[in-house]
Protein backbone atom coordinates (compact mmCIF):
# COMPACT_ATOMS: atom_id res chain seq x y z
CA UNK A 1 0.00 0.00 0.00
CA UNK A 2 3.16 2.67 -0.47
CA UNK A 3 2.80 5.34 -2.40
CA UNK A 4 3.74 8.99 -2.51
CA UNK A 5 -0.04 9.62 -0.97
CA UNK A 6 -1.44 7.27 1.42
CA UNK A 7 -3.85 4.79 0.23
CA UNK A 8 -2.68 4.65 -3.75
CA UNK A 9 -0.85 1.20 -3.89
CA UNK A 10 2.89 1.77 -4.96
CA UNK A 11 5.77 -0.06 -6.73
CA UNK A 12 4.75 -4.49 -5.66
CA UNK A 13 7.91 -6.21 -3.69
CA UNK A 14 9.12 -8.79 -5.19
CA UNK A 15 6.66 -11.41 -4.47
CA UNK A 16 4.04 -8.74 -6.12
CA UNK A 17 2.44 -7.69 -3.22
CA UNK A 18 2.16 -4.05 -2.14
CA UNK A 19 4.95 -2.90 0.22
CA UNK A 20 3.56 -1.16 3.84
CA UNK A 21 5.06 2.02 4.70
CA UNK A 22 4.81 3.93 7.81
CA UNK A 23 2.74 6.46 5.58
CA UNK A 24 0.14 4.02 5.32
CA UNK A 25 -0.01 3.28 8.74
CA UNK A 26 -0.16 7.19 9.64
CA UNK A 27 -3.08 7.17 6.93
CA UNK A 28 -4.76 4.27 8.47
CA UNK A 29 -4.57 5.98 12.36
CA UNK A 30 -5.83 8.99 11.07
CA UNK A 31 -9.11 6.81 9.50
CA UNK A 32 -9.66 5.15 12.33
CA UNK A 33 -9.11 8.50 14.59
CA UNK A 34 -6.08 6.55 16.66
CA UNK A 35 -3.60 8.96 18.13
CA UNK A 36 -0.35 6.22 17.73
CA UNK A 37 3.17 7.36 19.12
CA UNK A 38 5.99 7.32 16.78
CA UNK A 39 6.98 3.97 18.46
CA UNK A 40 3.58 2.54 18.18
CA UNK A 41 4.02 3.40 14.28
CA UNK A 42 7.17 1.60 14.02
CA UNK A 43 5.60 -1.12 15.27
CA UNK A 44 2.38 -1.31 13.88
CA UNK A 45 4.24 -1.61 10.24
CA UNK A 46 5.75 -4.49 10.97
CA UNK A 47 2.45 -6.26 12.04
CA UNK A 48 0.61 -5.11 9.43
CA UNK A 49 3.40 -6.18 6.45
CA UNK A 50 3.15 -9.71 8.59
CA UNK A 51 -1.03 -10.04 8.43
CA UNK A 52 -0.96 -8.49 4.70
CA UNK A 53 1.25 -10.92 3.83
CA UNK A 54 -0.83 -13.96 5.53
CA UNK A 55 -3.85 -12.80 3.90
CA UNK A 56 -1.72 -13.00 0.34
CA UNK A 57 -0.52 -16.33 1.36
CA UNK A 58 -4.17 -17.94 1.95
CA UNK A 59 -5.31 -16.40 -1.11
CA UNK A 60 -2.67 -18.03 -3.33
CA UNK A 61 -3.57 -21.20 -1.10
CA UNK A 62 -7.53 -21.07 -1.77
CA UNK A 63 -8.59 -22.85 -4.81
CA UNK A 64 -11.77 -21.36 -7.07
CA UNK A 65 -12.94 -25.06 -7.61
CA UNK A 66 -13.89 -25.90 -4.13
CA UNK A 67 -17.25 -24.91 -2.80
CA UNK A 68 -16.97 -22.44 0.30
CA UNK A 69 -18.00 -23.99 3.76
CA UNK A 70 -18.71 -22.74 7.43
CA UNK A 71 -17.07 -25.96 8.95
CA UNK A 72 -14.04 -27.91 8.76
CA UNK A 73 -16.09 -30.96 8.92
CA UNK A 74 -19.92 -31.80 8.46
CA UNK A 75 -22.03 -30.78 11.06
CA UNK A 76 -24.66 -33.42 12.31
CA UNK A 77 -27.73 -33.09 14.49
CA UNK A 78 -26.91 -35.38 17.78
CA UNK A 79 -30.57 -34.29 19.38
CA UNK A 80 -32.74 -36.76 19.71
CA UNK A 81 -36.51 -36.36 17.90
CA UNK A 82 -38.77 -34.34 19.67
CA UNK A 83 -41.71 -35.83 20.98
CA UNK A 84 -44.31 -35.56 23.66
CA UNK A 85 -43.55 -37.59 26.57
CA UNK A 86 -45.37 -37.58 29.73
CA UNK A 87 -44.35 -34.95 32.49
CA UNK A 88 -44.53 -34.45 36.00
CA UNK A 89 -49.06 -33.27 37.05
CA UNK A 90 -49.14 -29.94 38.38
CA UNK A 91 -49.45 -31.12 42.17
CA UNK A 92 -46.19 -33.55 41.75
CA UNK A 93 -44.06 -30.69 40.64
CA UNK A 94 -45.75 -28.39 43.65
CA UNK A 95 -44.54 -31.31 45.99
CA UNK A 96 -40.89 -29.91 45.49
CA UNK A 97 -41.48 -26.52 45.71
CA UNK A 98 -40.22 -24.85 48.96
CA UNK A 99 -43.88 -22.82 49.00
CA UNK A 100 -47.02 -22.92 46.71
CA UNK A 101 -50.33 -20.58 47.17
CA UNK A 102 -53.36 -22.02 44.77
CA UNK A 103 -52.04 -24.32 42.93
CA UNK A 104 -48.52 -21.64 41.72
CA UNK A 105 -45.06 -21.58 43.02
CA UNK A 106 -44.69 -18.64 45.52
CA UNK A 107 -41.76 -16.56 45.15
CA UNK A 108 -40.76 -13.73 46.85
CA UNK A 109 -41.85 -10.24 46.36
CA UNK A 110 -39.55 -8.22 43.80
CA UNK A 111 -39.75 -4.42 43.33
CA UNK A 112 -42.27 -3.71 45.65
CA UNK A 113 -45.17 -5.62 43.31
CA UNK A 114 -47.75 -6.67 45.40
Amino acid sequence: MSSSAPGVPADPDPAGRPVLTRDDVVHLAQLSRLDLTEAELDTYVGQLEVILESVATVSEVAAGDIEPTSHAVPLTNVFRDDEPRPGLTQQQALDQAPAAVDGRFRVPQILGEQ
